[in-house]
């Protein structure tokens, strides 16, 4: 029998944002001058009581196996984290700690869905979600958000698309890519719907801390106890703490399924990183001044960048109100022409930033809006700027190229 890859394996797509990173990286080694918008990871470190934690757990020889899902001090902390910022109640024993979120978003995936399950991901969407429902035998389904609702999606669509295999809604609140916050009134009429159908959710709120409205943040499974029930709360330390390396991520969940995830996790990592996790500790109990201040710093970047879009012509976008992302809408710039050839598409478009304009964008292709881009704005405010006006003279090329000025 020839050796052949798994069908699962061949149906994955690489992540776009992966390999945009990449390959901006790898022309910034040949000393070109790139701003790179892409990948989502802060530009501060870490803080360093959170460092100071792990040389400590490493000096002390905290450096052998723990229980599979988590050290107990480690649960404690998040169980009290939950309690104090989203006002849920999760137990330690309702805890799993994995290696990142991805890890922990895999684990709920893996546990809850079987072959040919629905799940309903609203778009645009953090490009991983379908190719992790895919690899736990589930299938995608989409529901699309319009832009003059800032690309939130509601309840009547979601009613739209929901069948009797429908296993699961995943919500992204705040949201990647497009950097908006569901309000506690758009949540409830979601709230009920996920215990109307009965259906799991998958409620991503990885970007919780970063929150830019000035109201506080509303987690999906405070709606009541009906909600609680079926609500599968995921986050971590990698965006709010700039602790992306460390792969710190959790989840809070009912005790069978936390389980259940724990059973997974047992058999395929194991236990996360002992050493992180004595770094998490202190994160979610030390002092969180520099979360807020991190926080500040991009609520500041957000307006800039924000500004800088609103002022270019054929680019809109909606104002971030969290996470560090805007979700710039290109569909007019696709139909210019550069260097005589139609622009098209959003790869196309990337590739020209790069490779002429030493500027690192997302297209959102992968995303579930092939028309649009998206810009992370996790860099610095000197960076940000150099980055705005490149994009502005591309512009502004373009439409010198139309009235023929650069002809030759």
């Amino acid at each position: 029998m020839a050796l052949t890859l798994s069908e699962k394996a061949k149906n994955v797509k690489p992540s776009s944002t992966l390999e945009i990173t990449a390959r901006s990286k790898a022309l910034k080694a040949e000393g070109r001058d790139i701003v790179g918008f892409g990948a989502g990871e802060p530009d501060f470190p870490t803080p360093k009581n959170i460092c100071d934690a792990a040389v400590k757990a490493i000096q002390e020889g905290f450096t052998r196996y723990t229980p599979a899902s988590g050290i107990n001090e480690l649960k404690e902390a998040i169980s009290e984290k939950f309690r104090r910022f989203n006002h849920l109640e999760y137990a330690p024993d309702q805890i799993v700690v994995s290696n990142g979120g991805k890890h922990a978003l895999t684990n709920i995936f893996t546990a809850i869905v079987n072959p040919g399950d629905e799940v309903i991901i609203p778009a645009p969407y953090w490009l991983s979600y379908p190719e992790m429902v895919k690899l736990a035998g589930g299938v995608p389904v989409f529901v699309y958000g319009e832009s003059a609702n800032d690309y939130k999606v509601t309840a009547e669509q979601l009613e739209k698309v929901v069948t009797d295999k429908t296993k699961a809604l995943i919500m992204c609140n705040p949201n990647n890519p497009t950097g908006m916050i569901y309000s506690r009134e758009e949540l409830k009429p979601i709230a009920d719907f996920i215990v109307k159908h009965d259906i799991y959710c998958v409620s991503d709120e990885m970007y919780e801390n970063l929150i830019y409205t000035g109201e506080e943040y509303v987690s999906m499974a405070s709606f009541g106890p009906e909600v609680y029930d079926r609500t599968i709360t995921c986050s971590g330390l990698s965006k709010s703490y700039s602790m992306t390396g460390w792969r710190v991520g959790y989840t809070g969940s009912s005790k069978e399924l936390a389980r259940a995830m724990g059973a997974v996790q047992s058999h395929s990592t194991s236990n996360i990183n002992s050493v992180a996790q004595k770094a998490a500790v202190e994160a979610l109990n030390g002092p969180q001044d520099e979360v807020e201040s991190m926080r500040q710093a991009f609520e500041e970047r957000g307006n800039y960048i924000y500004e800088r879009v609103a002022a270019m012509p054929k680019v809109t976008a909606p104002k971030p109100e969290g996470a560090f992302y805007i979700f710039c809408d290109f569909s007019e710039v696709l139909e210019e022409y550069y260097k005589g050839e139609k622009i098209e598409t959003t790869q196309k478009l990337a590739q020209i930033l790069l490779n002429d304009y030493d500027v690192a964008v997302i297209p959102c292709a992968d995303f579930g809006f092939p028309k649009h881009v998206r810009l992370s704005y996790a860099i610095s405010k000197e960076s940000i700027k150099k980055g705005m006006d490149r994009i502005e003279k591309f512009i502004n090329d373009l439409a010198l190229e139309d009235s023929g000025e650069m002809a030759g």
